[in-house]
C-alpha cells in the first residue's frame, strides 16, 4: 500500500536520498499512516552514525587498555576509560576546579591509588 500511495504522489518522484524521503513523509504526514516504514527509515539513517560511535568507543577502550592494563587495577582503568571516551566533555573542565575540589577534601577523605 505504501508503494502505491507514494507512486501516485508526484512529490515523491523527485527524491534523491533517504533523508529527503523521511522529511517528505513527515511533511505529508505519511509517517503517521505508515509508521513502520518510517521507523525502518529512521533506523537505517541512525544506524550508520550509531555504528561509527560504538566503533570509536571500542577503539578508545582498546587503546587505553593496551597501554595501561599492566600498570593499574580494573577500577582505576575503568575511570580512565570514562575520561578518555568522554574527552570532549572533560576538555571543558577547568584545571582550577579540579584542584579546588581536591584541596577541599578532608584529609581522611583523600584516597590515592598507586
Amino acid at each position: 500500500m505504501f508503494i502505491s500511495h507514494v507512486r501516485k504522489d508526484k512529490r515523491f518522484s523527485k527524491l534523491k536520498s533517504l533523508c529527503e524521503l523521511s522529511v517528505l513523509m513527515v511533511e505529508t504526514r505519511k509517517n503517521e499512516q505508515y509508521y513502520i516504514v518510517y521507523k525502518l527509515l529512521k533506523l537505517v539513517l541512525i544506524l550508520q552514525v550509531a555504528t561509527a560511535s560504538v566503533e570509536r568507543v571500542f577503539s578508545s577502550m582498546k587503546y587505553v587498555k593496551n597501554s595501561l592494563k599492566n600498570k593499574m587495577g580494573d577500577e582505576y582503568l575503568n575511570n580512565c576509560l570514562v575520561t578518555f571516551v568522554e574527552r570532549e566533555f572533560f576538555g571543558q573542565v577547568k584545571d582550577e576546579d579540579v584542584i579546588n575540589l581536591f584541596q577541599n577534601f578532608q584529609k581522611g577523605d583523600r584516597k590515592v591509588i598507586l
